[in-house]
């Protein structure tokens, strides 16, 4: 079943300089979508559009069938998306649970939910409860990175999505995030990732889809591309 999807998005910076042209994308639920290409193929840009950050100047991103093109970028935690970019967004100065606990911000108020939240992460992440009063600057990248994916957890999200999960990190490390994707994904969370690492995202991943140029030049399952991309 189509869960996420995008339809023909065009995307500009600058007015004019267009970086997504008629990118199409279709995201099952419960699968691993993974974005590849070279470097400046609009893989970065394509997740930002589903995300909000972004707005197409054409064409339209569809949740569920639902028109969320427009929404605002603040509403889509609540529509069950979250999203971890590829530079860090911990707060170096507030402990690794400081850190957890902005991220519950969308049910503040609910101390219970708060609390029990936290704990879930701490309870898949026993890295981040031994460095849970630790300035999350002071925490390895690997660390980092965990933190960042445990506080997306946080809300109970049906889509996650990972620009780069393992940019700059130690392969053994790297071997340590996507086995937590895979995780996810037995959960039945949807995964879509813009990923670098070609063979570990083809390993892991159901759905491919190749952008150059900010276009469409591939796609299809890990099947599909065994012996070859396919145009």
């Amino acid at each position: 079943m189509t869960l996420l999807e995008a339809k023909e998005i065009t995307v500009s910076y600058y007015g004019d300089i267009e970086i997504l042209k008629d990118v199409s994308l279709n995201v099952k639920k419960g699968q691993i979508t993974s974005i590849i290409g070279p470097n400046g193929a609009g893989k970065s840009t394509l997740l930002k559009s589903l995300y909000g950050l972004l707005k197409p100047k054409k064409g339209r991103v569809l949740l569920n069938n639902m028109d969320i093109t427009k929404r605002k970028v603040h509403e889509f935690i609540g529509l069950g998306i979250t999203y971890v970019p590829q530079l860090r967004s911990i707060f170096p100065d507030l402990s690794v649970e400081e850190n957890l606990q902005l991220g519950t911000w969308i049910f503040k108020k609910d101390a219970t939910r708060v609390k029990e939240s936290i704990e879930k992460v701490y309870t898949r992440f026993p890295i981040l409860f031994k460095k849970k009063a630790d300035k999350a600057g002071l925490l390895s990248g690997g660390q980092q990175k965990i933190l960042e994916i445990g506080r997306s957890l946080l809300t109970d999200p049906e889509i996650c999505l990972f620009d780069e999960p393992t940019a700059t990190l130690a392969p053994r490390i790297a071997e340590e995030i996507y086995s937590t994707i895979l995780d996810l994904k037995n959960e039945n969370i949807t995964i879509v990732m813009v990923d670098q690492r070609i063979k570990q995202a083809f390993d892991i991943s159901d759905q491919i889809y190749v952008l150059e140029l900010g276009k469409n030049k591939a796609n299809g399952t890990r099947e599909d591309f065994e012996g070859g991309l396919k145009e």
